[in-house]
């Protein structure tokens, strides 16, 4: 229902969507028809403008070119009276000069009045072309405005239609949504029933068992190769009830659900809510691996949100949801089926994730080269260094032999010229007597 305010008396009332669409629709008729006439209206007066302007222009051509005549007349005219003046001061055969000169300017009056009267039928003309053009643009314009009223009255009827068509959807939706809550109020009635049937310590156990009878009986039709126990795993303090997992043929898992089931008697003194259970079972869920979150109650059995079907309450807890006995092989199959679908991008995702970690070893393993590459090169480096250290030191030690060598060879040799440059004469110049006794061995011999 649509709420509308009087703009007069402030007061609001209802319509339903039928009304609604022909308040608006005749709104919008409305507005279209004040369209339509503003559209005419600015046409018409651009036309008008349009003529206007032409009028305009065509008048002020008109009165140049008669201006410029008058001129030329007036130039003629103080002409003649010039002639005029000879002729009165001349003879008879300037006389007739004169006239013959009259005669030819009044012939060019007469002709250029022609081209003026000529102007004038061409500039109407133009006028009547404009209106001409007018005349068919409004032509026009009734013709669109046929075509849409056409069209309007098209709408309009397709509109009723569509209107009696969505009552048939309605009274159809309506005798559908009144079975279902029949079927509903019945599996109440009959969910009660069961409980007041039960003992409180037996509550919970016929809902597990319940649901375990469910799955088994199509368990090698539907699961063939499907994983469904209880949750005895309780080394993080808290289990759930069961664990559903399934894998495709290479090993892929693709589905896993932790499913917990709460009950219990309608005589009990204390109720509990099913939001009293999502942490717990939101944490056996990450614990355990699960992707899904699947709690089973006939926890407020009066809860028109949880008696509907199947409820996503993922806005609080991710990939949870909150499901009556009956829906609990239909929730199997639908997230079942819908990961089936993404097997094949879960395939590809633990491929990318196996090359990753192969990516990632042929890093290390790149990394691990690198660091013994550089540090047997830093040692081979160090080596080198030391060896061309050792070398500089050899080469100092060789070069210092080398200057001994050659100031020895130095010192051979200026002990040599010494040699040569010995004489007796030199060896006994301070020596007289010695000088002396190889002169009487010389005398001797």
């Amino acid at each position: 229902m649509k709420e509308i305010k009087c703009p007069n008396c402030g007061k609001v009332f209802q319509v339903d969507e039928s009304g609604y669409a022909q308040i608006a629709q005749q709104i919008r008729d409305q507005e279209f028809a004040r369209e339509l006439a503003k559209r005419e209206q600015e046409l018409s007066q651009k036309r008008e403008d349009e003529l206007k302007l032409v009028r305009m222009e065509q008048e002020k051509i008109n009165a140049e070119v008669l201006s410029k005549k008058e001129a030329e007349l007036s130039e003629q005219a103080s002409r003649i009276e010039q002639l005029k003046a000879q002729i009165s001061a001349g003879e008879n055969e300037k006389k007739l000069a004169v006239s013959e000169v009259m005669q030819k300017k009044d012939a060019e009056i007469a002709e250029q009045a022609s081209r003026i009267e000529q102007l004038k039928a061409q500039l109407s003309a133009g006028e009547t072309e404009k209106r001409l053009a007018v005349s068919e643009a409004i032509q026009q314009k009734e013709k669109e405005i046929t075509e849409k009223t056409t069209e309007i009255t098209e709408l309009k009827g397709k509109l009723s239609s569509k209107e009696a068509e969505n009552q048939l959807k309605e009274r159809s939706l309506k005798e559908q949504y009144e079975e279902k809550l029949k079927l509903k109020d019945e599996q109440i009635e009959y969910y009660r029933d069961f409980k007041a049937r039960q003992s409180t310590k037996m509550v919970g156990e016929s809902l597990e068992q319940h649901c375990l009878t469910q799955f088994n009986s199509i368990r090698m039709t539907a699961f063939p190769s499907a994983y469904f126990e209880k949750d005895n795993d309780a080394r993080s303090g808290s289990k759930g009830d069961f664990i559903f997992r399934e894998a495709s043929e290479d090993g892929t898992e693709f589905i896993s659900i932790m499913f917990e089931m709460k009950n219990e008697m309608d005589t009990t003194a204390t109720k509990h809510k099913n939001e009293d259970f999502f942490k717990e079972l939101d944490k056996d869920r990450r614990e355990k691996g699960c992707e899904y979150a699947v709690l089973v109650s006939l926890l407020e059995i009066d809860n028109e949100l949880y008696n509907n079907g199947i409820v996503d309450v993922s806005y609080k807890y991710e990939k949870m949801y909150v499901i009556r006995p009956q829906f609990f092989i239909p929730i199997i199959t639908l997230l079942r089926n819908a990961a089936l679908n993404s097997l094949k991008y879960r395939r590809e995702l633990q491929d990318i994730r196996r090359q990753q970690v192969d990516i990632t070893h042929f890093e290390e393993n790149m990394n691990a080269f690198k660091e013994g590459f550089a540090r047997n090169y830093r040692i081979a480096s160090d080596k080198f260094n030391t060896a061309i250290e050792e070398i500089d030191k050899t080469i100092t030690h060789l070069q210092k032999i080398k200057d001994a060598l050659l100031s020895s060879e130095r010192n051979l040799r200026l002990a040599n010229d010494k040699a040569d440059g010995l004489t007796i004469k030199k060896l006994t110049k301070n020596a007289d007597s010695v000088r002396e006794m190889f002169e009487q061995l010389k005398e001797e011999k």
